[in-house]
């Protein structure tokens, strides 16, 4: 097999493993009937759920509503991150409904993405900053860094004793040499869902990836026996990095919200196709948008499904080429960034420190300012 047939097998094994949920651990695909008209929805990024029909009819009916949706601290926002936080925003403007953002630096710790606190502090400040200049409303948006809000983990050691170690070792694979942190951080993560029932809001939506669904199994399970309703789930599909493969810190392969325009260039224009080898192969064989990166943000972030189908089948006979659908996916991309770029820099730090949850002896502006955010 080719290095470019294994690309093109890596791709399709991680659109395949968007339906496993489905397919193996119980989750209902989303139809029509409660699926909201947003473009996260009407592209198909949000696909699959638990429970969310229930969550809409309590949030139509007035019950006091909240979306948990969180963030590790190991890194900065990147592309893939828009589907979940354009779906709250979109719940946010349209029911005034209260966004919990809790960022897990002291997961990051534990499963060594960062080296200390203190780098998982200064990450998690500029996430925070991030969301805020998604357009997020000071109001109705509360962020939580676990490290400045230590309550939280009164809830998480009540919780743990609903935890054994038996589920969290049959739930993740872990083995005994593993930190005890990981074998704990079920119940923190529990108790940042759950954060919200203590504040009256009794009905609860979390907007996840795929991979994370293992934590709000355990949640669910949880949930029911501290007292509250089960969280609702819907999950945003897992998107290729720029190279084809799972997008990872490491490899380089994701576009970063804050990417400069050379950096964007740089990935896009280098990003993994389904075309030919050569322009003329191209034109008589056509190429494979199913596999093709750059057609496939361009799908999900910014065309219509009738666009879509258009530029597909002009892809397949070869009319449009690769390095033409890169052109149209930079000059979206980086229109929607440079917007990114222009609100970032109009957040303050007393708007960061209004939003964060903390003890009072923190200085949140001071830390701000000593990190240059």
């Amino acid at each position: 097999m080719s290095r470019e047939e294994q690309r093109k097998k890596i791709v399709r094994e991680l659109i395949s493993e968007n339906e496993r949920l489905v397919n193996e651990f119980g989750a209902s695909k989303i139809d029509s009937s409660i699926a909201p008209d947003f473009y996260t929805f009407r592209n198909g990024m949000i696909y699959s759920h638990r429970n969310f029909g229930e969550f809409m009819q309590r949030l139509k009916g007035g019950e006091r509503s909240s979306i948990v949706s969180g963030l590790n601290a190991s890194s900065s926002m990147h592309i893939a991150h828009l589907s979940v936080f354009d779906t709250n925003l979109f719940f946010q403007r349209k029911y005034g409904i209260m966004v919990y953002v809790p960022i897990s630096d002291d997961e990051s710790l534990v499963s060594g993405k960062v080296e200390s606190q203190e780098e998982g502090l200064k990450k998690s400040l500029v996430l925070a900053k991030s969301i805020l200049a998604l357009g997020f409303d000071l109001e109705n948006t509360r962020i939580i860094i676990d490290q400045l809000f230590p309550q939280i983990y009164n809830l998480a050691f009540s919780i743990s004793r609903k935890i054994n170690v038996s589920t969290v070792r049959a739930t993740y694979g872990y083995t005994p040499d593993r930190n005890i942190g990981l074998f704990f951080y079920p119940a923190v993560q529990s108790a940042h869902v759950m954060f919200p029932n203590l504040h009256g809001y009794t009905n609860v939506l979390v907007p996840i990836g795929p991979d994370e669904d293992p934590h709000l199994r355990i949640c669910r399970d949880v949930s029911e026996q501290m007292g509250y309703s089960k969280p609702a789930v819907i999950h945003s599909l897992f998107l290729p990095g720029t190279d084809g493969s799972k997008m990872s810190k490491s490899k380089g392969n994701a576009i970063y919200l804050q990417d400069s325009p050379k950096e964007v260039r740089k990935k896009v224009m280098n990003a993994f196709s389904g075309g030919q080898a050569s322009v003329d192969e191209h034109r008589l064989k056509g190429g494979d948008p199913d596999v093709d990166v750059p057609y496939t943000y361009l799908r999900y972030f910014f065309l219509t499904a009738a666009e879509a189908e258009e530029i597909a089948v002009q892809y397949r006979n070869g009319k449009l080429l690769s390095g033409e659908m890169k052109s149209m996916l930079l000059d979206r991309i980086e229109e929607r960034l440079e917007t990114f770029r222009k609100s970032y820099e109009k957040v303050s730090y007393a708007d960061i420190d209004r939003v964060t949850l903390k003890n009072e002896n923190v200085d949140l502006i001071s830390l701000c300012e000593r990190y240059s955010i």
